[in-house]
Order: structure tokens, then sequence, then C-alpha cells
């Protein structure tokens, strides 16, 4: 059994058994059954052990030495000797099922995350009007990072996995995804989703429907946890998953055009979303049919300067067949990497 392989289930009751492999199967864990451990590597491999009082006792004469993520479940309140012996080998938490079901799913889902050492960081895409290019920039901004994970939050845009090309790879879209908030593991969510070019992507799909705030921000914070960019492609309107996003990211990013019209409603915009969260900038996409530089157009709407984006060449026809690509040199690849750049804390653009 790996370090992050599954669950060490030493229960003796067949109906505590079967809600530690329920919950396990919820959060993506396998579990090994065991009458008790059968020695001190078995014990430290599993990501979590869960045992029962009287499992409690018998590994308290095994001698085994103290780890995190050990867990008692119990039909019942302890009495003095199974606190006891719960202490003794470091019970980090007692559970009384089913009510402390739920509280079992978290703690087996942080305890199953792979430790990558830092926290993953959340970029929200928006139009400062519509037909701005908003989820063909997100799609950009997701794939130049190493690895991130594409969310889609406009469920009338259409599906995002179309901009990706992914539509017809399998996988699950939000009207599938069964949350009811709480904890998620991510490396759960991962496999359950379809992949394009590097990208793990939630989309839609075809059917509009409102997304659930609650499920979207177990979403966001199991990649959080798991080290990963988000990069969330947000509906143009006010609703609570929009918010969810725009409260949850550390950078909004507005996407807009160089023209009078655009940079009215992209201030609107601005305002409102500034509201939920300071760390707003523009990116301002050719071409400029007035003559309007970026930096003008950051002034009109009163937000920083992200990047400026010349026109990408073929655009429309390449999203037709395939879905969008991004070539290291393109407009779309280096403003997004202009983007990634703030997000470190470098330097951004100058005037374009």
């Amino acid at each position: 059994m790996s370090s992050t392989g599954g669950i060490l289930c030493v229960v003796s009751d067949t109906g505590l058994r079967s809600d530690v492999d329920r919950i396990a199967a919820a959060v993506g864990l396998r579990v090994v059954h065991a009458d008790q451990p059968s020695g001190q590597q078995v014990w430290s491999a599993a990501s979590a052990v869960v045992v029962d009082a009287e499992a409690a006792r018998r590994c308290v004469d095994l001698v085994l030495a103290r780890r995190d993520h050990v867990y008692l479940v119990s039909r019942r309140e302890l009495d003095a000797d199974h606190w006891r012996a719960a202490m003794t080998i470091g019970v980090r938490r007692v559970l009384t099922l089913p009510d402390g079901e739920a509280e079992l799913v978290a703690e087996l889902s942080d305890a199953g995350e792979p430790q990558r050492g830092r926290r993953g960081t959340v970029i929200a895409v928006l139009g400062g009007r519509g037909g701005a290019g908003a989820s063909v920039f997100a799609t950009a901004v997701a794939m130049v990072a190493a690895e991130a994970l594409l969310v889609d939050v406009d469920p009338w845009g259409g599906g995002i996995d179309l901009v990706v090309g992914s539509e017809s790879s399998t996988g699950l879209r939000w009207p599938d995804l069964a949350l009811q908030g709480g904890r998620l593991a991510y490396a759960a969510l991962h496999d359950a989703l379809p992949r394009k070019r590097g990208v793990t992507v939630l989309s839609a799909g075809r059917t509009a429907h409102e997304i659930d705030a609650r499920a979207l921000a177990a979403v966001l914070d199991a990649a959080t946890r798991g080290g990963v960019l988000t990069v969330c492609d947000v509906a143009r309107r006010a609703c609570p998953a929009t918010e969810v996003v725009l409260e949850a990211a550390d950078l909004v990013v507005l996407v807009t055009s160089a023209d009078v019209r655009s940079c009215a409603a992209t201030a609107a915009v601005g305002s409102w979303v500034t509201g939920l969260n300071p760390n707003v900038g523009v990116v301002v996409r050719g071409p400029a049919p007035g003559g309007l530089r970026a930096s003008d157009v950051a002034a009109l709407t009163g937000l920083p300067l992200l990047a400026a984006m010349r026109p990408q060449p073929q655009l429309s026809n390449v999203l037709e067949h395939g879905g969008l690509t991004v070539r290291t040199t393109s407009p779309l690849a280096v403003a997004a990497r202009q983007v990634h750049q703030v997000l470190a804390g470098q330097s951004a653009v100058g005037a374009a």
C-alpha cells in the first residue's frame, strides 16, 4: 500500500465496514480490510487508518508508532477504556456514524490528497462585454500552464468543451456531477473529467442550467488543495456561482475589445467585479478600429492593463475544426503568459 494509495480499515462491524467502503469510494480511495495491522509498515503506509473501538484496543497491544490520519468510527458513545485506547494509538477524530459521515468524508479527502507543497491558484476570466472572447482566452490561459483545471461557469455559453475540442471525449460534465458541497478529493475529480491538450475540463455541456454554488465551491477547494491552477470561464451575470468564483479568485481578468462601447461596458462590469474582488485587470484584444491603444482602454475602464493582444489569425476557422490550439508565439499564448506573470507577481506589460 503506497503512502497515498488507500485506507487501512480495521473494523469488525459489517455495517460500519460498508459505510467506510461507501465513503472511501466517494472520495476516490481504495480500502484494504484487515483484522489488525500486520506490522508497522502496513500501518504507516496507508493514506488513512479507520478503526472501530475493539480494533483500537488490539492496536494498543501491537505498540504501533503514532501517525496522522487515524479515525475511530462507532455507532454509539465510547466507554472510558475505549477512549484510552483511542488516545494511545493517536486517533485524530472519533466519529459516530451516520451523523459524522460528512466529517469523515472531509477527513479522508484531506488524507488522500497528494502533498504538492503549495496551494493552487484560481484565475477568473470574463468578458467586459458580450463577444469579447473570454472563453477563448480562459482556454488559452489554461493551455499555457503546466497543469490546469478549466471550469465552465457559464451554462449559457454552449459548453467550453467546444472551445477546447473535447466535446466527444468521455468524462463528466456539470449535469453529471452530484455534489452537495463538502470536501472532494482532486484526484477523484481529475480522473472523472475529460482531458484535452493537457487541460482537465469541467464543462457545462449543452444543457442550460444553474451551476450549484456549493458544488462549485467544493471543486475550487479540491483543486486548490491539490496544488492545481484553476481557470474559470465566468458568465457576465450576477448569480451565486459567479460570486463564488469571483470571491475565491487570486486574479480576475476582464477581456475586452479596443473600441469605445466595449470600454463603457467593461467599466460597468469592472465596477461590479471590484466590489467582490479588488484583484482585477483588463486584457485588451485588437483590432482597434478607432485607433484606441490598450493603455487608453485601461485608462477609460479604470483597470490595470494585464496584457494587450493583437488579432489571432484564422482563430474562427481553428475553433470550428477541432478546437483551440495555442502556438508558443501566437498572440493568445503571449497574452496568456503575461497573465501568468502577473499572478506570479512579475511585471506585466507596458502601453501597447
